[in-house]
């Protein structure tokens, strides 16, 4: 049986990625490797726990000794690497954190990978002609656009916090190794994701948090920054394709279509949990709503070009952010009962 490892797992894309991968690959076996920082959450994976294709490693990316040893017991046969660093304010506050995780996380990996398969630059070692190494990355490492256009695989980086710019420095190690060395290599660049098991510190988690805990629901600056909504589940079909079927050294970018401000996505949730669970005191949660000082370096608008993965490929996005935030916000509430 072959094994793929997956880093990150715990958290929120990472753990509704191996549900879906487990029960769509009955052949395969997951290594599920997190640390179970803040982010990560084994609670999220309750579903598979069971599964003897299913393994739990708590441990860290940038533990050489720790990968080198996984990759020996359990033959591994695929990569796909969501471990990061995620969270933009925190990489203002502590981005050392950011650095170590993003980049030389992703470098241990990378060369763990190249040692187990490679006997040389472009020797790939008997029975690994078809490993594969998928690195999961974002819309964020192309900056911010203007009020048209859109991110495409050929956008220049152009990172503007450190997060992104620790996303920005992996994604070119990722590239390097397969220019370099010949690794088998698929990135893909999401646009914002949402959907079920979120970490509380995201905005659509907070918004429905501090609406029913009646508490201000804080909204950046003016509101007005746009970005490009993909459901949890959609994010996921995309990265098994890349993985399965994608061209090696390429990257794919997976975006929703979904472009909303801040100031939309607050009045939609207010208007979902006003019908589904209305106020106590009989006010909109709308009243809630409030602004606060804006993020350092906030990006204005991201919007992603999706044509590649869906015309190469064949994904295309099933939710839009409609029938996307109403499940997302019912998903929500049921957790709270």
């Amino acid at each position: 049986m072959k094994t793929v490892l997956v880093t990150g797992g715990a958290g929120f894309i990472g753990s509704n990625f191996i549900i879906h991968f487990i029960r769509n690959n009955p052949g395969l076996r997951v290594v599920n490797l997190d640390l179970l920082t803040y982010a990560g959450n084994p609670d999220n994976l309750k579903e598979v726990e069971g599964d003897d294709r299913y393994v739990f490693i708590k441990g860290d990316i940038c533990d050489r000794d720790l990968v080198d040893s996984l990759f020996s017991q359990y033959d591994i046969s695929g990569v796909i690497h969501f471990a990061a660093e995620s969270h933009v304010d925190n990489s203002i506050s502590g981005p050392e954190a950011f650095i170590r995780t993003n980049i030389n996380g992703t470098f241990t990996l990378l060369d763990v990978a190249r040692k187990h398969w490679l006997n040389a630059p472009f020797k790939i070692k008997e029975g690994k002609e078809s490993n594969r190494f998928l690195h999961v990355s974002t819309d964020e490492v192309y900056g911010t656009l203007g009020s048209e256009g859109l991110f495409t695989e050929k956008t220049p980086y152009a990172p503007n916090s450190p997060y992104s710019a620790s996303k920005a420095s992996s994604d070119l190690l990722v590239r390097s190794y397969f220019h370099t060395y010949g690794l088998n290599v698929v990135t893909t660049n999401c646009s914002n994701n949402y959907g079920p098991r979120q970490h509380n510190e995201k905005l659509i988690p907070t918004i429905i948090r501090k609406a029913l805990s009646n508490q201000p629901i804080p909204i950046y600056g003016d509101g007005m920054n746009v970005r490009d909504w993909l459901y949890v589940l959609d994010h996921a079909k995309g990265i098994e394709l890349a993985f399965n079927i994608g061209v090696a050294g390429e990257t794919y970018n997976i975006g929703g279509r979904n472009e909303r401000t801040n100031n939309q996505i607050v009045q939609t949730i207010c208007g979902i949990l006003d019908q589904e669970k209305p106020n106590a005191n009989g006010k909109s949660y709308k009243h809630q709503i409030t602004y606060v000082k804006d993020r350092a370096g906030h990006d204005k608008r991201y919007a992603i070009d999706a044509s590649k993965i869906e015309n190469e490929l064949g994904w295309k996005a099933v939710e839009d952010f409609e029938s996307g935030i109403g499940k997302t916000v019912i998903w929500y509430l049921n957790q709270m009962k």
